[in-house]
């Protein structure tokens, strides 16, 4: 189960990560969608030293895990270095980015879900 409709629960118990696809979303910016109903979304986002999460904004929250790595954090204008184990947390709307500095992974949850992640 690779790829669902945005009209489809995924109703899987249990995922495995290394099965999902990966998918190139920018330079040095590639996503596993991991599971994912109406209300909640995790995603496993991987990032090469230097590369960018541009700035953007949103309706959804966002909470963010970071499980390896360094980044530069800007949420709202401010900006915070947090590494692996810290979180970050984006209420609804507010402009937020990334800059690597060093190669890592975040995990991203978002309530609801984003829809325009699926295809």
């Amino acid at each position: 189960m690779s790829t669902l409709e945005t009209t489809e629960i995924q109703t899987l118990n249990f995922i495995e990560g290394s099965k999902m696809p990966l998918e190139q979303v920018a330079d040095g910016v590639s996503r596993k969608i991991l599971c994912y109903d109406k209300n909640l979304m995790m995603v496993r986002v991987e990032f090469e030293k230097g590369a960018i999460g541009t700035l953007h904004t949103h309706p959804h929250i966002q909470m963010t895990f970071i499980e390896s790595g360094s980044f530069e954090v800007e949420i709202s204008g401010e900006k915070r270095v947090l590494s692996t184990g810290d979180v970050f947390y984006v209420h609804s709307n507010l402009v937020h980015g990334v800059v690597c500095l060093e190669k890592g992974v975040l995990m991203d949850m978002f309530n609801p879900m984003r829809e325009d992640f699926i295809k």
